[in-house]
């Protein structure tokens, strides 16, 4: 059954979460009746811990909701640890159908570890489409894919065109129809760390943000909630045109260079969270999307610049 077939419980309500008051959203989650979807996913979800209720209701509040669906695509749960940690140095630990996947987390990284499990989720799971850690956005009825390694700039970049007219599709997962090579949106909240939370704030300073979480692995991090469009059209897919590898370097003038597709072939290869699984058709449809894309290494150091390019390459090259 997919989100566009989906059947609501006996409850039946449905809308976008916005529309509903936080002591509602966090009565619903703490007795797991909560669903959200995203793209053409439903996540329902299980929580009695209010900053994850706050982060939710403030990050998904255009995205549609159901109490006590019939169907989920996954059944997670956000909760601290049964044990002496609940009261001793608080962890929080992510569930997905009663199972722990990985290791407890400090207890104020809650509402970023349900967004980190949910990308697992779906990542180890979801092998109807060839999955790849990149960024992907749409415009004029094609799409960008921005594969980095981290500290590339690629999540910084995803945002600021996000907010400069281009629909968003995923910050961290690109979903690829393996055989129309077609892009799916998620139009979740988009992951950003360090001087790039700064820095956009700036950029766009009346967007909505979740909490502001310190002490981690990859230090300050924090999400941006999507724009309402993307989320609006989040059902419409599109095929793959440009693959445009970006790296931040300071004081760099913009600069966008032909990259070899058998280079990106393998990058893409080795960055795909499902290719050996698919097989065959996961070889298939690498190379394919290879050949079917243009192929690009693109420096920048300010974002201004970036979208002036971004907006050159829809325009003149989307035929």
């Amino acid at each position: 059954m997919s989100a566009a077939t989906l059947q609501v419980g006996p409850d039946g309500k449905t809308g976008r979460l916005g529309e509903l008051p936080l002591t509602e959203v966090a009565a619903l989650l703490s007795g797991g009746r909560l669903a959200l979807q995203t793209g053409q996913l439903i996540a329902r979800i299980r929580s009695t811990l209010p900053d994850v209720a706050q982060s939710l209701h403030r990050l998904y509040a255009q995205h549609p909701f159901f109490i006590d669906p019939d169907f989920a695509d996954f059944h997670v749960e956000l909760r601290q640890p049964l044990n002496l940690r609940r009261w001793l140095r608080q962890q929080v630990e992510f569930l997905i159908d009663g199972h722990a996947p990985f290791e407890p987390l400090p207890r104020e990284q809650a509402p970023a570890m349900l967004e980190w499990g949910l990308n697992w989720a779906l990542a180890s799971s979801a092998h109807q489409w060839l999955t790849i850690h990149a960024a992907s956005l749409e415009r004029n009825g094609q799409v960008l894919i921005l594969p980095a390694p981290p500290g590339s700039g690629k999540s910084t970049l995803c945002a600021a065109l996000a907010l400069r007219g281009w629909r968003l599709l995923s910050d961290e997962l690109t979903l690829l129809d393996p055989l129309s090579l077609h892009a799916h949106a998620l139009a979740r909240p988009i992951n950003l760390k360090n001087e790039s939370i700064a820095l956009l704030r700036k950029f766009e300073p009346g967007m909505s943000w979740g909490p502001e979480v310190y002490a981690t692995t990859r230090g300050l991090v924090t999400h941006l909630r999507p724009p309402a469009n993307s989320v609006a059209r989040m059902l419409e897919t599109a095929p793959a045109r440009w693959i445009v590898f970006p790296r931040y370097q300071a004081g760099a003038a913009p600069l966008l260079t032909p990259r070899a597709k058998v280079q990106t072939f393998t990058h893409f290869a080795e960055n795909s969270f499902n290719y050996s699984i698919l097989g065959e058709l996961g070889f298939d449809a690498v190379g394919r999307l290879v050949q079917q894309c243009a192929c690009h290494d693109f420096e920048y150091s300010r974002l201004e610049d970036a979208i002036e390019v971004f907006d050159w390459l829809a325009g003149e090259h989307g035929e």
